[in-house]
């Protein structure tokens, strides 16, 4: 008995070790995961995740771009900037985890979401009411500032895969943007656009609003 108490006696300060290095190791991969401004998930996790979202019943990409964000920055400053991301990225990912999915920051002021919804119909009224959520001032040390948006969306085929997905819907948040603003919904799955990123080609479109 006096053997087994020594030995773990001795293997305690070990095992506090590894738990400390394993809190450690989970933090530092939770961190590399998630975006440290805004909580969502960075690129790299939001596409390896998004497998699973888009087997949902009607899956939904959500592609978003902030409206006039440089002009935020430059006239209330960087700080005013980082809390709109914040805000704007909280509303996204409730708006994402209650129906079922994902949500992250790819960049700068540019978002994208992941969802399922009940039936494909449903989808105008959910961007309608998700671009009115997201463009609701925001409270800073410099004011309030209000918000724009402009939201690309598409409901996903059966067996689409995540990037074809986020091209037509950034196509469809560059036809909103083309508009002043708002959303638009892409249809089918064929590119309009020849470049990988579809909104530096350039195309004039209808406003956003209309699916």
């Amino acid at each position: 008995m006096s053997t087994v108490v020594s030995v773990a006696v001795a293997a305690g300060p070990l095992a506090a070790g590894w738990s400390v290095h394993g809190v450690w190791f989970w933090r530092r991969m939770s961190a590399a995961r998630h975006d440290p401004l805004t909580g969502l998930l960075r690129r790299d996790a939001f596409e390896a995740r998004a497998a699973r979202v888009l087997r949902g019943t009607v899956p939904i990409v959500v592609v978003v771009d902030l409206d006039g964000f440089k002009a935020l920055n430059d006239t209330r400053g960087h700080a005013a900037g980082d809390v709109a991301l914040a805000h704007v990225g909280r509303r996204l990912g409730v708006w994402a985890r209650v129906r079922g999915g994902i949500a992250a920051r790819l960049g700068g002021d540019e978002f994208a979401a992941a969802a399922t919804l009940d039936h494909p119909d449903a989808l105008p009224g959910d961007l309608r009411t998700l671009h009115s959520w997201l463009c609701e001032p925001v409270a800073t040390d410099a004011g309030p500032v209000r918000l724009g948006a402009s939201l690309g969306a598409i409901a996903a085929p059966p067996g689409a895969g995540l990037p074809v997905l986020l091209r037509r819907a950034d196509e469809a948040m560059y036809t909103a943007k083309r508009g002043g603003g708002g959303w638009h919904i892409a249809h089918g799955l064929t590119p309009h656009r020849p470049t990988a990123n579809g909104r530096r080609a350039g195309r004039r479109g209808t406003a956003g609003g209309a699916p």
